[in-house]
């Protein structure tokens, strides 16, 4: 907004900046093998920040929605309730019928397809209320980690082809891109990818002072909390379904963002962790 953003699309930027990358994150931890307070507080923060950021994300697309016209008084707030209650609502009562159902067949049997079923189950059941997918998914997955502990496998087989479809999510967000999209919106992109970082180190910073945190995590969170990956363009494409008229502008931001958050985040996490003295191994 300083630099002359309208409101309703710095919201939407605000809300989709919050996403960070667990699984780069818990990379880089296991490659220098470091443990201690800060390590612990950082794998912590990454495991549940998302699903907090989806929260936030969804409440600022309510309100950008709600500045252009689309939602009105009651309506702004029912909206807001609904994209995150029923989101809620969706993975608990799928979570807990997967949590005691799936895992019970004997390997070799159809695991893959089973937990895949789920999976995509959730994700219609959510589109077709009009709640987030993203937040709906993850609350199922959240209530089967914590109630299904009689089996992995599910689990681990996900996991087995989660790469091919990273692939494909990255190569259709791209396919989707226009080159003299990324140049018109460069201004509002570098601002974007400055005020993230600002707002990371800030933030991570009052966090700390407010709950009484170590000095080492108050000063050195923020740099590891950089990376930045699919959440985020998972958020992009659901404004641009929800506002259209913004993808030749929230897109090419969120992907070159995330292609920079990418290559300089994890280095800024390494060097988090080796500043707070919890590296064990470092090359």
């Amino acid at each position: 907004m300083l630099i002359g953003v309208p409101a309703n699309i710095a919201l939407l930027l605000a809300g989709i900046a919050t996403a960070t990358d667990p699984v780069a994150t818990s990379d880089v931890v296991n490659e220098i093998k470091s443990d201690g307070i800060f390590s612990r507080t950082l794998m912590g923060i990454v495991a549940i920040d998302d699903a907090w950021g989806l929260i936030a994300f969804s409440l600022m697309l309510t309100i950008s929605q709600t500045l252009i016209g689309q939602h009105h008084g009651v309506t702004l707030i029912l909206t807001g309730l609904w994209e995150i209650g029923g989101a809620l609502m969706v993975g608990i009562m799928l979570g807990i019928p997967m949590a005691y159902l799936t895992g019970r067949i004997k390997p070799g049997e159809p695991t893959l397809i089973e937990a895949l079923g789920l999976v995509f189950l959730c994700g219609g059941i959510a589109q077709w209320l009009e709640v987030s997918f993203l937040l709906a998914s993850m609350m199922m997955g959240t209530v089967v980690a914590n109630l299904a502990r009689h089996h992995t496998r599910p689990f681990h087989a996900i996991q087995g082809i989660e790469w091919p479809f990273m692939i494909l999510f990255f190569m259709l967000a791209g396919a989707s891109l226009h080159l003299n999209s990324l140049y018109r919106a460069g201004l509002i992109g570098s601002a974007y990818i400055v005020f993230r970082i600002i707002g990371r180190l800030i933030g991570s910073w009052v966090g700390g002072r407010i709950s009484g945190a170590p000095s080492v995590i108050t000063r050195w969170m923020g740099m590891a909390l950089m990376p930045q990956a699919g959440v985020a363009l998972g958020m992009a494409l659901i404004a641009i379904q929800r506002r259209p008229e913004l993808t030749d502008l929230i897109l090419p931001i969120v992907v070159a963002s995330t292609v920079l958050f990418e290559v300089i985040g994890p280095v800024l996490t390494r060097t988090g962790i080796v500043r707070a003295g919890e590296a064990r191994l470092q090359n």
